[in-house]
């Protein structure tokens, strides 16, 4: 069974740029219809102009974790398309911790827009794709894939709230999963380390020797590039998975079989 997801619609948070705009972009190329959903909507029409006239790409700009924005990206996807069959929860926040300051609203912060904001918006998506489907047989009738990180499962402090609220998102994949199982909806998670990102580049940049830290503590060698990490979220939202779901897959070049590291996970 091969990994198509061609004529799918699918719709991708965090999609304006880095890992969102990566997967949304490539989903693109495979022939899904897709919106690209961002709360940045000047950079959002910066990244899509190339592609923006075709017929299989829309986009959504809005602050998701508004309840009425979430209605609001579903009609308009609903609009454009007619129906829902992927879902990627890619927008994540990152934002260090002190974990000395009980004061420190980060964890707060994080557990909206990292755990919070994709519940909600996994909630609506899931009513949506059952009021699709009249009678449903032995097929998925849709998918949902949360992006996560390496973060989940190494104790990092300066990166309390976002290691907590990912192991978080890990859970509620899992409860997820198991509550939609019976509806046909599968809900599976990515999970990855060091991603060449627009941020970590500019990290890079002004630290190199972090980059030596990384790709030392990573035994394939190399920083992820972000297609390295869409043909897993493309074999996710495929029926090649179809028998997939509660699962939180690792795509970190090894870095999750060493002890807990220095460099930052994320």
């Amino acid at each position: 069974m091969s990994f198509s997801i061609d004529g799918k619609t699918a719709i991708v948070t965090g999609a304006a740029n880095g890992i969102g705009l990566a997967i949304a972009r490539h989903f693109v190329e495979q022939g899904a219809n897709v919106v690209f959903a961002d709360m940045d909507e000047k950079r959002l029409k910066k990244e899509i102009e190339d592609i923006a006239e075709q017929e299989n790409v829309t986009y959504f700009a809005g602050d998701l974790r508004e309840r009425l924005t979430v209605a609001n990206l579903l009609s308009a996807t609903v609009d454009a398309f007619d129906q829902i069959d992927i879902l990627v929860n890619a927008s994540r926040q990152v934002i260090p911790t002190d974990a000395f300051d009980h004061k420190d609203s980060s964890i707060e912060t994080l557990f909206e827009q990292n755990v919070l904001t994709a519940l909600r918006l996994s909630q609506a998506v899931a009513k949506r794709m059952k009021q699709q489907v009249e009678v449903r047989d032995d097929e998925c009738i849709g998918t949902i894939v949360n992006l996560s990180s390496l973060a989940a499962q190494r104790a990092q402090p300066e990166l309390l709230g976002y290691s907590v609220s990912t192991a978080a998102l890990d859970q509620m994949t899992r409860s997820l999963a198991l509550a939609y199982a019976g509806s046909g909806i599968r809900v599976n998670a990515v999970a990855f380390a060091s991603l060449m990102s627009a941020s970590l580049q500019a990290t890079l940049k002004e630290n190199p020797d972090m980059r030596k830290d990384i790709e030392e503590h990573t035994p394939i060698g190399w920083i992820a590039s972000a297609n390295e990490i869409v043909d897993t979220v493309q074999y996710l939202a495929s029926d090649a998975s179809r028998f997939v779901t509660g699962q939180v897959v690792t795509v970190d070049g090894g870095r999750g079989l060493l002890d807990a590291v220095s460099a930052p996970a994320h």
